[in-house]
């Protein structure tokens, strides 16, 4: 079909203008769906006939695919620019814990038990890992079913269940089907076994190839069976391979619309110990792998690649700011330090953590830079003196203390005394680096 554009679309919707869309007009509206930034089944009002008339043409390039259900639903894909900046990332990576069926019972324990601790809180944000990924490679059914039981029955994370053998995995589908775990790998020997399961029940397909015209052919012949639901895993011989391909798979779902690539994808990180596959993972992550399955399973392996996903995957032209207020660290009293910082939330939360381990309790008044740091509200005019006083005043804070004392950010003592004079209080200048604050409070804090 010719391309689409705004106006094609415009003809076809109500003209009422409801914004039921979310979007003020319906050429708004259209305008979004040429540009694949919406799909056309966001108008609840459009008709039949406008679905059919636009076909694939209204879709976004890239298809949302859903794996699990209810609360731990995860949806990946769906995504409509390269960078970031042009947007936003709509649909974070899934990061997946690979468990080996072949391995031994006592393991498999370990490991389930050290996957169910994987939770996190970062920024005033939870955050944890997605799946568990069964990895059935050289066991036979019976062990599969066995193990895909017994995690099944202890952990409530969405499945990734891979096997070389379709029928092997639709044996163990008759239960859990329900739940859409991600089966796989579909590969040119065996993708037709993987349809007819895919399509009988209902579940979403991983498709593994060595080339992306490989994917693109899998891709093709699975939709050919009825199977829509895919995730794309390109295999290289070297890390930077794969990320080349993750890339490409990108460029060419989203520039170049070309459908038989627009999915989401998968890939498993690589590395000679787990540090690397840590490092791997966080690269994959930055490079649009929809799902990550790794090996790491301690805290301090698993947690970088979270954070790497927190920061890529929020929206940049949104502050990411937290209410400005008086807040209580421990349980403050008349000696309690007042502690002044932004209300940027990194800011915010990184000296609330560090408040909390130098167990001084204390008050932190949250100043409104509409969720800037410290330096950048400095330096765009911010963090005005006349208007810090006000908020301080304005939280009552100094009438819940004993003392007349504010501390403020290391970064800005240049305003110590212009607050000074404005407020009357005596302003101490605290560390330049949140890293600082359990030492200054201990030693150097008087009351």
């Amino acid at each position: 079909m010719a391309k689409v554009t705004g106006i094609d679309i415009y003809k076809l919707l109500p003209k009422t203008n409801c914004g039921d869309c979310n979007l003020p007009t319906c050429m708004a509206f259209a305008m979004q769906v040429a540009a694949k930034k919406a799909s056309l089944d966001q108008c609840p009002h459009v008709s039949d006939e406008a679905q059919v008339a636009l076909g694939d043409a209204q879709a976004p390039p890239m298809r949302t695919v859903k794996i699990g259900s209810g609360q731990k639903e995860l949806a990946i894909g769906g995504e409509t620019v390269l960078f970031r900046h042009e947007e936003k990332f709509h649909h974070p990576t899934g990061v997946a814990v690979r468990i080996l069926a072949g391995s031994d019972d006592a393991e498999i324990g370990a490991r389930l038990d050290a996957i169910s601790k994987l939770h996190f809180v970062r920024v005033g944000e939870e955050i944890g890992v997605n799946f568990i990924t069964i990895d059935g490679e050289g066991t036979d059914a019976d062990r599969f079913g066995a193990v895909l039981e017994r995690i099944h029955t202890g952990c409530d994370l969405p499945l990734i269940l891979l096997h070389e053998d379709a029928e092997t995995l639709r044996s163990t589908l008759d239960d859990i089907a329900a739940e859409r775990p991600l089966i796989g790998p579909a590969t040119t020997a065996t993708w037709e076994g993987f349809a007819e399961v895919a399509a009988e029940k209902k579940v979403p397909v991983l498709v593994r190839s060595d080339s992306l015209e490989g994917l693109a052919t899998l891709a093709q012949s699975l939709r050919d069976k009825g199977v829509e639901d895919l995730v794309l895993e390109p295999m290289a011989d070297e890390w930077l391979g794969v990320l080349t391909q993750l890339t490409l798979l990108r460029r060419l779902s989203l520039e170049k619309v070309f459908r038989p690539l627009g999915y989401p994808t998968c890939t498993t990180a690589s590395g000679k110990t787990l540090n690397d596959q840590s490092l791997a993972a966080g690269m994959a992550v930055c490079r649009y792998a929809g799902i990550v399955i790794t090996d790491a399973v301690a805290p301090e392996e698993i947690l970088p690649i979270l954070t790497v996903r927190q920061n890529i995957y929020t929206d940049p032209t949104v502050p990411n700011a937290i209410e400005a207020k008086l807040y209580e660290i421990g349980n403050p009293g008349p000696d309690a330090p007042v502690i002044l910082t932004t209300n940027f939330a990194l800011t915010y939360f990184t000296v609330a953590g560090e408040v909390e381990n130098s167990k001084v309790p204390a008050f932190i008044s949250v100043f409104d830079t509409e969720g800037l740091g410290v330096l950048n509200a400095y330096a765009d005019d911010k963090l005005v003196t006349e208007e810090i006083v006000k908020s301080v005043n304005a939280q009552g804070v100094m009438n819940r203390v004993s003392h007349n004392k504010l501390i403020i950010p290391g970064l800005v003592a240049v305003l110590r005394m212009d607050i000074e004079e404005e407020s009357g209080w005596e302003v101490i200048v605290g560390p330049e680096d949140a890293a600082g604050i359990p030492h200054f409070l201990k030693t150097e804090w008087g009351g």
